[in-house]
């Protein structure tokens, strides 16, 4: 982290068209700047390839290819893209461009980093990633109307901790889109208590959108996460 040239510049592993595959922009056309490094190790992880290698550059370099790519809705994803001091820097040089920024963080860095601007969708980790403990829980004070909050679930037992901690945080009411199904709750791939799950759901009365991941469906199992 003392590269002086660090802040300047962040390490990519890719930078892509797609359709967006899930938060409440699922469906549209989005342009996907994908940062490498990850501190997690969530045991479901489809984008394990982000965690090493990449490409350093510069953050006018990353503007130029999001520009070619001709689309104005951007999301900066990971691996974990806020364990690069240049990520924060990169979403507020694209919100100056007129873009519409989303970042999809895990919640375990601290997330004010961020401009007021940017679209946060954070996943906070249930107990069946492996990773609840990393969860920063301060990050939730840093919430907006902007924002939204995912919950990965690979079972029931996700869910009804992810409805624990929606109803002792008030989630729905600190998130002011929860009404409006910015509070997601995403089964892992293959999860088999699909059924089981939206009972579940109908039957805890929370403003949540359950939703699978869009882009697995159109192009298959193996297509990462976005």
């Amino acid at each position: 982290m003392s590269d002086p040239g660090r802040a300047g510049s962040v390490r990519v592993t890719e930078i892509f068209h797609s359709i967006q595959g899930e938060s409440t922009w699922a469906g549209l056309p989005c342009t996907f700047v994908r940062l490498t490094g990850c501190p997690l190790r969530c045991v479901w992880c489809d984008t394990a390839y982000a965690f090493h290698g990449g490409t350093r550059m510069d953050i006018d370099e990353v503007l130029a290819a999001v520009r070619a790519m001709g689309c104005r809705l951007v999301e900066i994803t990971g691996g974990e893209p806020l364990v690069q001091p240049g990520a924060a820097i990169l979403a507020a040089r694209l919100l100056d461009e007129g873009c519409t920024v989303l970042v999809e963080t895990s919640g375990a860095l601290d997330v004010s980093v961020l401009d007021p601007g940017v679209h946060r969708i954070m996943d906070l980790k249930c107990p069946g990633s492996g990773e609840e403990h990393r969860n920063l829980w301060a990050n939730l004070d840093h919430l907006t109307g902007c924002d939204e909050v995912k919950f990965v679930v690979d079972g029931t037992a996700d869910f009804d901790w992810a409805a624990d901690v929606i109803r002792r945080h008030g989630l729905d009411e600190r998130v002011r889109g929860g009404s409006l199904g910015a509070l997601l709750v995403s089964p892992v791939w293959g999860m088999e208590e699909m059924e089981e799950l939206a009972a579940r759901i109908l039957e805890s009365g929370l403003p949540v959108r359950f939703q699978t991941q869009l882009h697995k469906h159109i192009w298959g199992p193996d297509r990462a996460g976005v």
